[in-house]
This record gives C-alpha cells, structure tokens and sequence, in this order.
C-alpha cells in the first residue's frame, strides 16, 4: 500500500509492501549520485540489494548504536559527501533503525542547505515511528535529540522482510511505539497486542497512518504532535540517565508511559501486554538524576513540561505540569494502584 503524507510542498508517499527494497526506484529517484548511510551492523544483503540500484553511489558507514548519533559522526558523514562530490541535486538513503534516520537526515538537512533524503527504515521502531514527520537530530553528551530540525524526507520505502534479521528484543522494543500510538489514539491498535497471534503488517500500516494524520496537522510540534510524546519524557530521562545503551529506546518510552496511563484497568492491561513482550521493569531509579535529565530537555519550558496522559484508551490529554509535580509522580513510582 502507499500512504501520501499532504504537506503541500513538503508532501511524500511512503511505500509499505513485501520486496518493496528490490524496486526502489517506484519512490527514490536513483539517476545521480546516492550516499548510502547505514551503521556497521546492517546486513550486507539489504545494502547490495539498494545499492545495485544505484549506479552512481557509496556506501558510508558509522558503528552502530546510540552513541553515533554525536557531531564527531556528523561531521565525518559530511565530509564524505564533501569527497563524493555531491551537489544540491544529488541524494542521500538512510538504511537502518532510528539512529541512522536521525543522523542521515540531519546530514542531509545540512549538506548545502538541504538535499533530497530517503528513508528506508529496517526496524519496526523506524518503520512506525521515527522513520516518518521529518525530525532529525543528533544527541549532545546525554541529552537525546537536543541539536536537529525538521526535515521531511522525499520519501520512506517500508519493507516488511528486512525485518526477518532482528532479534525479538528488538522486535518488541519497536512495538512499544505502535502500542504508543494506540493508547492515544485507537483502542482496536491497543487491542491488536492482545491477540494471541501479532498482526505484523496491520501494526506497522496502521500506526504509521494514524502518524500521517497528526504530522499533516502538525508538521512542526507546536499543539498537536506533542501528543506522541506520551511516554517520553520520564522515558528519555531514563534512556539519559543510564546511558543510552543499557535499556532500548522502545523499552524506555514503555516505562515512562506508565507514569501516566491514569485509569487503573487499562495500566493492568498493558502491563500484560509489556509481560507478553519481555519488556523490562522499571529499575530503581534515582529522583534527582531523572529531574535533572526532564529539566534539560527540549520539550521543556522554564517552569513546566508538556505531558501527555491517558484517561482511557484512545483518550488522551494535554497537560503542561511543573516539575515540583512530576518530581511526585516520579516519587510515587510507576506501580501505584
């Protein structure tokens, strides 16, 4: 299927279909010189496959993880655009997860001023989430995301066989934005991770279409694409606070949804759900070190934070909250009934 993502000029298809990565050129225009960025762990399979495509291309490559999305990866991927000799008519592809979507497309959003970008996301993280409404970014030290822009790409390729090489962690780690998505949007999402069999394909389709819907309302963040921030930011804060590498970004956001789930049925229910995904409890954090990581971050103003809540699912609201009060509900713990 393909779902057009209406920002007038800014607007996009993203192409979700079985072998989808074997004809690429249904989205990405390929005659001219591509940069393929993609981390060091991505199958060489996945690379070839675009690659051969594109008779004019390079691969670079940065090692995998959290930590590469930093300015010393920044800086490097665009001096290899530099030496490539690549003008403003030319092209990057992200091939990969969250990190390399974020750190391609900043890449692009700053080669030049900006050059065409696409987004082939190869986890069900990128591919539900991060891969679509054009937020790019690096981290600074342990703040996530703090240095980026809003840059839409030309267009996403999704792929659902790229996903036969992740591991179920991982796998469940993306899920959790899909659950997001559903919590705040759609019950019959949230009931979909209650099947005993997960529909794959309805998930991945669904959620990113109900993304499309609030991105074409609010490209830049400003009233209503805060709502997918549910859940991030006491999970950023923990994401922060233990490194970036120790949980998953998917399994973090899970933990700071919690905080806010209100209505006591429904957090049993997705607690359930988090059981049936091997998600990991909340550890025993320290307060103070988690204020201080939702005190600095982006999403904050001098006095409050923009918070998302859930009063019943598909229910959401909006709430700018001070910090003397998530400092509470921090205290209070996840678990109380």
């Amino acid at each position: 299927m393909k779902i057009i993502v209406d920002l007038k000029e800014r607007s996009y298809p993203i192409l979700i279909e079985r072998k989808a990565l074997y004809h690429i050129q249904d989205v990405i225009d390929t005659n001219r010189k591509i940069a393929i960025i993609c981390d060091d762990f991505i199958p060489d399979t996945w690379i070839e496959i675009v690659k051969s495509q594109c008779p004019n291309s390079m691969v670079f490559k940065f090692p995998q993880g959290e930590n590469s999305k930093c300015i010393q990866q920044f800086q490097y991927l665009l001096e290899q655009c530099i030496q490539f000799q690549m003008t403003r008519k030319d092209a990057i592809i992200a091939i990969g997860g969250g990190v390399t979507g974020d750190l391609a497309g900043f890449v692009a959003a700053s080669y030049m001023r900006g050059i065409d970008f696409y987004n082939i996301p190869t986890t069900i993280l990128s591919q539900v989430d991060s891969s679509v409404g054009g937020k790019v970014a690096i981290d600074m030290g342990s703040y996530k995301n703090i240095v980026g822009a809003f840059y839409q790409p030309k267009g996403v390729l999704i792929d659902p066989d790229v996903l036969s090489t992740l591991s179920i962690r991982q796998q469940h780690n993306g899920l959790v934005e899909a659950l997001k998505m559903g919590l705040i949007l759609d019950e019959k999402l949230v009931e979909a991770f209650e099947q005993d069999v997960l529909d794959l394909e309805y998930i991945i389709s669904r959620s990113i279409d109900l993304k499309r819907i609030i991105v074409e309302q609010d490209e830049k963040e400003s009233h209503l694409r805060k709502i997918l921030n549910f859940g991030h930011t006491i999970g950023h804060a923990i994401e922060s606070a233990y490194g970036l590498d120790t949980y998953y970004h998917g399994e973090c956001v899970a933990m700071g949804m919690l905080f806010f789930i209100k209505d006591k049925d429904l957090k049993q229910r997705v607690l359930k759900i988090y059981e049936s995904l091997s998600l990991p409890v909340v550890p025993d954090y320290d307060v103070d070190v988690l204020m201080n990581c939702i005190v600095h971050d982006k999403k904050s103003s001098e006095k409050t934070v923009s918070i998302i809540s859930i009063e019943k699912a598909g229910q959401y609201k909006i709430e700018e909250m001070s910090y003397n009060l998530i400092r509470d509900i921090l205290e209070r713990g996840p678990y109380e009934k």
